[in-house]
């Protein structure tokens, strides 16, 4: 089913109030195809998150200014630089090859469960690394996570709530968490910017 302009547009609405004023609401553009980014501007939309450099060099090149862009996908060192050429911000700054290459503003990913499966940074290891980032000439704002995928949105809070602590302990104040399943929780635990998909898209 296509995307409706009009859905996108009261979805869009709706999660903004849910999420309140102080939180950005990134549309995770993944499954997004180019033609369809349009129904997003039509309906407001101003920030696009995308996965995978070769789309969004793509949709960048379509519609410039039309978004304001974020990498929120894994980030190869070798990739940062163009990252860097495209976007405003990345959300998952997590070895110091990509730091060395990046040169704008990032989150540093915090992987909280420590699942093998995801990226990120230990907490253990976060005050390390963020002394080797800020080295390497990183802004980091902030810091993002991703709990492990459960059907509550409340099994998230306790990953969120860590993060927060985190991101306090170390004097930062972005806090990129919650996804389509738990950005209710993620704002109630003070994330700054919210990631969403399905919940954007969907009637």
């Amino acid at each position: 089913m296509p995307l409706s302009s009009e859905v996108v547009r009261e979805n869009y609405a709706r999660i903004r109030e849910e999420v309140g004023p102080g939180v950005t609401v990134v549309a995770a553009t993944k499954y997004v195809s180019v033609d369809d980014l349009a129904v997003l501007a039509e309906a407001g939309v101003e920030v696009a998150g995308e996965n995978r450099l070769q789309d969004l060099t793509e949709k960048r090149a379509r519609y410039g200014n039309a978004f304001r862009w974020h990498f929120i996908g894994h980030l190869q060192s070798r990739k940062a630089r163009e990252v860097s050429e495209l976007c405003e911000l990345c959300h998952s700054l997590a070895s110091p090859s990509a730091a060395r290459r990046l040169t704008i503003p990032a989150l540093v990913e915090v992987n909280l469960s420590g699942e093998e499966s995801k990226s990120g940074v230990a907490p253990e290891a976060l005050a390390a690394f963020l002394d080797e980032a800020r080295g390497a000439g990183v802004q980091v704002s902030g810091l993002m996570t991703m709990p492990p995928l459960a059907a509550d949105p409340e099994a998230s809070r306790p990953y969120f709530r860590r993060l927060r602590e985190l991101a306090g302990a170390h004097d930062l104040r972005e806090l990129s968490m919650g996804t389509s399943q738990d950005y209710r929780v993620a704002a109630e635990e003070g994330a700054t910017l919210v990631r969403v998909g399905s919940v954007l898209y969907d009637r």
